[in-house]
């Protein structure tokens, strides 16, 4: 937010909906991939190049903070990413339920935020989950 104060705009690219959607970034871009791979498959310039080169253009339609922009990627058959990543964990299911790691965490977010924001989620997050079918 500091970095907003001054005129910069930023953006998060993530990977997990629930944390992206309850953060509250100023712009955000949702890449349905593996965790850690929010910028795109390794060794494929080509769609790392897509994914950074649609997250950039957020910064110029996000126009209030907390919206988050589903780009539309596709990583493949998940079964085989383990071995496409070089054989690090893949989370092949997702539970879209918001968490925080302590109930303190989710007072502190939702005093700084207001429920809406702290992921005790909003109603454009929900709309963008149902849209994606989760």
């Amino acid at each position: 937010r500091e970095t907003e104060a001054r005129g910069i705009p930023t953006m998060v690219m993530g990977s997990a909906f629930d944390i992206l959607s309850s953060a509250w970034p100023p712009r955000t871009a949702f890449v349905n991939y593996p965790l850690g791979h929010q910028a795109g498959k390794p060794f494929d310039r080509v769609d790392q190049y897509r994914l950074v080169k649609a997250a950039l253009l957020g910064l110029e339609l996000h126009t209030r903070p907390g919206q988050v922009n589903v780009l539309d990627c596709d990583w493949g058959d998940l079964t085989d990413a383990c071995a496409e990543v070089g054989g690090r964990e893949v989370v092949l299911h997702r539970n879209q339920a918001l968490s925080y790691q302590s109930q303190e965490d989710m007072d502190a977010a939702v005093k700084r935020h207001g429920e809406e924001a702290a992921g005790v989620v909003s109603k454009e997050a929900v709309r963008q989950r149902e849209a994606l079918g989760y």
